[in-house]
Formats: structure tokens, C-alpha cells, sequence
């Protein structure tokens, strides 16, 4: 079955072409097409394009499907069937008869997708928070936990000044404050409606966006229809853009993990049940694991610049195009939350070596603070540079270790309660909305 089928037969080599995986990627947007369809026809009722009977009876249809077969794993797009939209409205044709083919009434595939792609963000980007809100209390936890475990600092990978494992978990809580902040904006721009546009130009019918608006939980409208068909291929670049952010703190964290719980390092270790062995080498302990998570997120962070190319040269309307994305682009969400949650279970599981600068390789981590003792006690700072630069050269060099950092976002003045209050503003629009309750009470 095809919604635009006239009974004129399509070649099958182009046919299997055009559809492509949309049957397969699909299958995640049932659920959210069926609730699409049940706003839409209590908005046709509404306008009077439905009878109150026909509504009654493709509501619970609806529902049926909802219920019975997606709800339970059993729905399935059949062979011949080219993708969700079509499969329920067969659905409900099979059903009811002529009521569910007036289901289609007052709006096109362009915005029935467009909807269902943006109610299906909206799921994931609040899902793939609250992973985020675990991962940055864990990395909080270790910071307060390890705030006082002192680390060497690099610089153009060179031993630089102390650093504290505090200031090393701290720094990727509030990197991941910064990667919500773009997640709620995109949130924002994902919780926008875009049903009643129809195929871009809008409808004859007098439909009532507001209503399917407010029954969907959407924030707000995508007011200018043209527009609202524009933002396809866009909500999605800026929804991968926010997934990017969040794979870059996830990649780097992971990086940074492989080197220090190497032999050449030993900061770090974790339980043997998180590392793997060698086949030939019997003392290896691999950390595969962030290897894998540095992998898929760096996989993650080409994401906007493959859907840039898909539609950078678009003119405004609908184009066939902006189906690839899809391909790429609803898997992306699955892989970004496993590996939130694998990095989380084992980030928390990390064992620090507390007593990393014993070594005397690290002892001109503190000439910078033998500068500053210098300075305070009234030498200009570029003699006492020069004088600590030369106590080095000639070998002479003695280091105090003792620290007297208290700044704000210092070894001693962490502010992990700011970063927190950051992390919380970021975190509400997405966590606070109230988008879950509209669709809980329209499937009731």
C-alpha cells in the first residue's frame, strides 16, 4: 500500500530504492505516529471533518494499535507497505473501513513524518538527559571524593603544574553542563509542532494547529508552514549538533582514561571484570572498553557534518533526500545512550593511585609554585622565574609540595556546587517539560 498510489504499478528495483530501510527505521516511529493520528483526528472533529461516532471509533482503533501491537513488540509493516503511516492507515482502513480513510484528512506525509520525527527526539534527548544528569552526579561524587589526591597537569604533554583528580573529574561534570546546555536548546527547537503544515503550504481546511498542539505537548508551533517543512533536515543538524557536544566530553574523558591506566602512567585502575586480556601477553589488562566508547563517540561527532551534506543544497520544500538522514540519524540516539550508561557504570568504578607523586619525576610540577612563594615574599616575578629556571638547570632544584590554591575553580575551591547549580538550569527545560503527561492522558 502506498498513500499516493493512483493504480499505476512501480518498477520493483526503484521501488525497493526509494523505500530504502524506512520499513526497518520505522518501526521506532510507530508509536508516536499513532498519538500524532489521535490528536489529528480529535482536531478533525473538532472542525467538523469528523463525525463524534467516527472519532469514537478511530480513537480506539487507534489505541487497539497502540496497545496491542505496538506497545506489546507485535507491529509490523508489512511487505508492500512503504513505510509507518501507511501501515496504520491500512491498518485502520482494514478496520473501520471508509472512517479510516478520512484519517488522512488536512495533512500530508511531509508533516506526518516531520511529527513523528520530533515527538521521537523529544523521547530520546529527555532520555539521553537523565543519563547525562547520573553521569555528571557520578563524576560530582569523585570529585569531592578525590579533591584532596594531587596529579601531575599537562602541557603540550609535558609534566606542567599539580593538578588534583577533583579538578580532572570536576572538569568533565562541568564540560557536561555545557554539552545540556546545548541539548536543551535543542530541545527547544525539537519541541515545536510541525502538524497541519501538510506538505509545506499548509490547508484549505480550517484546522486547528493550537489544538493538536496542546493534546502533543509540544511548546509551541512551527508557525510558518513553508518553514515548518524547512526544518526538517535542520532539527535534526541541530539535535546531531547537541549529540556531537556530548560525544566530544565522552571521547576525550575516554582518551584520557586509556593513558592514565597505562603502565606508563598508573593513575588510574579499574576491576578486572571492566579490562580484557591479551592472547599472547598473560600480564595484559586492556581497558577496551573506553577504547570502544572513544571509537563510537568519535563516530557520534560526524554526524552533523553527514547530514550538512545531505542538505546544504536543498531549496525550500520537501525533497526525497531528507529521508537518508533518517538511516544515520535515528540509530545515533541508541548509541549515544549506551555509551552514556557504559561510561557511567564504569567511571564509577575507578581506583586512583593516590600516591602518584612520590616519583621524583614529577617534582618540577611545583617550580611554578616556588615562582609564586618568591613573588610573595617580594622578588619580581620575572627574577624569580629566572632564578627557579636555573636552580633547575644546574640540578639543584628543591620543591615544597605543600599547595595554597583557593580561587574559584582551584585544586583548593573546586565550586562543584556552581558547577551543579549550572548543570540544574541547563537540565530543566528538558527534565521540567510537560510533554510526557499531554501524551499519557491522550492515550488514556
Amino acid at each position: 500500500m502506498k498513500l499516493w498510489d493512483k493504480g499505476t504499478s512501480l518498477n520493483k528495483l526503484i521501488e525497493n530504492f526509494t523505500i530504502g530501510k524506512d520499513r526497518e527505521i520505522d518501526l521506532l516511529l510507530a508509536s508516536f505516529d499513532v498519538l500524532g493520528s489521535i490528536a489529528h483526528a480529535k482536531m478533525l472533529n473538532d472542525i467538523g471533518l469528523l463525525e463524534d461516532r467516527e472519532l469514537s471509533s478511530l480513537e480506539k482503533e487507534l489505541k487497539r494499535i497502540y496497545i496491542e501491537d505496538i506497545a506489546k513488540g507485535n507491529f509490523t509493516i508489512e511487505e508492500g507497505v512503504e513505510d509507518v503511516h501507511s501501515q496504520v492507515e491500512l491498518m485502520l482502513t482494514r478496520a473501520l473501513g471508509n472512517v479510516g480513510k478520512k484519517i488522512h484528512s488536512g495533512r500530508s506525509r511531509n508533516d506526518q513524518v516531520m511529527v513523528d520525527l520530533k515527538m521521537f527526539m523529544r523521547e530520546e534527548l529527555f532520555q539521553i538527559a537523565k543519563l547525562v544528569a547520573a553521569l555528571f552526579e557520578t563524576l560530582q561524587k569523585l570529585s569531592e571524593q578525590h579533591k584532596d589526591v594531587l596529579m601531575p597537569g599537562y602541557t603540550h604533554t609535558q609534566i606542567a603544574m599539580p593538578s588534583s583528580f577533583g579538578l580532572w573529574f570536576g572538569a568533565y561534570a562541568e564540560s557536561l553542563s555545557d554539552d545540556t546546555h546545548l541539548l536543551s536548546a535543542a530541545f527547544k527547537i525539537v519541541n515545536q509542532n510541525p502538524l497541519g503544515s501538510a506538505a509545506g503550504y499548509g490547508s484549505s481546511f480550517p484546522l486547528n494547529r493550537q489544538m493538536t498542539s496542546d493534546l502533543l505537548g509540544f511548546e509551541s508551533l512551527n508557525y510558518n508552514v513553508v518553514y515548518a517543512q524547512m526544518g526538517r533536515g535542520k532539527t535534526e543538524k541541530s539535535v546531531s549538533f547537541a549529540i556531537s557536544s556530548l560525544a566530544t566530553t565522552l571521547s576525550k574523558l575516554a582518551t584520557d582514561v586509556c593513558a592514565f591506566n597505562s603502565q606508563n602512567f598508573g593513575f588510574i585502575k579499574f576491576p578486572d571484570e571492566l579490562t580484557t586480556g591479551s592472547s599472547i601477553m598473560p600480564h595484559k589488562k586492556n581497558p577496551d572498553v573506553f577504547e570502544l566508547l572513544r571509537s563510537k563517540a568519535n563516530k557520534l561527532q560526524a554526524l552533523p557534518i553527514e547530514i550538512s551534506l545531505i542538505t546544504n543544497n536543498l531549496i525550500s520544500g520537501y525533497h526525497r533526500d531528507l529521508q537518508t538522514i533518517k538511516e544515520s540519524f535515528i540509530p545515533a540516539f541508541e548509541e549515544l545512550k549506551l555509551c552514556l550508561q557504559v561510561a557511567e557504570y564504569a567511571i564509577a568504578q575507578i581506583k586512583v593511585n593516590e600516591a602518584i607523586l612520590n616519583e621524583d619525576k614529577y617534582k618540577y610540577l611545583f617550580t611554578v609554585e616556588t615562582v609564586n612563594e618568591k613573588v610573595l615574599s617580594g622578588t619580581p616575578f620575572r627574577d624569580a622565574y629566572k632564578e627557579v629556571g636555573q636552580t633547575v638547570e644546574s640540578g639543584n632544584y628543591e620543591f615544597n609540595s605543600e599547595l595554597h590554591h583557593t580561587h574559584e575553580g582551584s585544586i583548593g575551591n573546586l565550586m562543584n556546587d556552581e558547577i551543579k547549580r549550572k548543570m540544574e538550569s541547563a537540565m530543566s527545560p528538558i527534565l521540567d517539560s510537560a510533554f510526557q503527561n499531554a501524551l499519557e492522558t491522550l492515550i488514556k
